[in-house]
């Protein structure tokens, strides 16, 4: 089985620093523009995806749809287990709030937001029932960054510990009980420059 996971597209709320965690935003222009970019690369890899799906937060379901319709595959129902972290109090402030309302240590602070034990513990339960499920099938997951920089550690720890970038494309193939990173964190196909190996 091969797992490509993805980030959603860029919202206002990406623009502008604020953090999101489960506060439903949609994608803006740019954001449409970049799971639009992903979409075109897909159609002409020769790597082919059986089907689509995305977290049950506005975000991800729109570039999941753009990409579902660009390579004529199904879209599945959303799943809440690929949901960002819940981040509470901070949700929705920006940097600038945070150290005007928490000053400098505001990330050492109890603000109400799941764990990385409890996000790595959801995330990895979706991953495993798709394995057992489908595990002839090549999946596609669009989910969001904080999710994915805990799950993909916890698929292999070899991967570098960086920022999952908007609409950033990773794989993993599954070899027994094993998962193998083919692709890390690329956004090749938003004409940035990066190592993607």
């Amino acid at each position: 089985m091969r797992i490509g996971l993805i980030r959603h597209g860029q919202t206002a709320w990406n623009e502008l620093g604020k953090i999101q965690g489960q506060t439903d935003i949609p994608l803006n222009q740019e954001g449409i523009r970049q799971a639009q970019a992903l979409a075109s690369r897909l159609t002409t890899e020769p790597m082919k995806w059986d089907a689509i799906i995305a977290s049950d937060l506005m975000r991800a379901r729109q570039t999941a749809q753009i990409i579902a319709e660009a390579l004529g595959i199904p879209l599945l129902e959303p799943d809440a287990r690929l949901r960002e972290r819940y981040y509470g109090d901070v949700e929705g402030t920006t940097e600038a709030d945070r150290l005007a309302r928490w000053g400098p240590d505001w990330k050492k602070l109890d603000h109400g937001q799941e764990t990385d034990e409890q996000l790595r513990t959801r995330a990895l339960a979706f991953v495993e029932e798709a394995a057992a499920s489908m595990p002839e099938r090549h999946l596609l997951v669009v989910t969001h960054g904080s999710l994915l920089s805990q799950l993909l550690r916890a698929m292999s720890a070899e991967l570098e510990d960086k920022p999952i970038q908007n609409l950033s494309f990773s794989i993993m193939e599954r070899t027994g009980a094993k998962w193998t990173p083919l692709l890390h964190n690329c956004t090749q196909h938003l004409e940035q420059l990066q190592d993607c190996r």
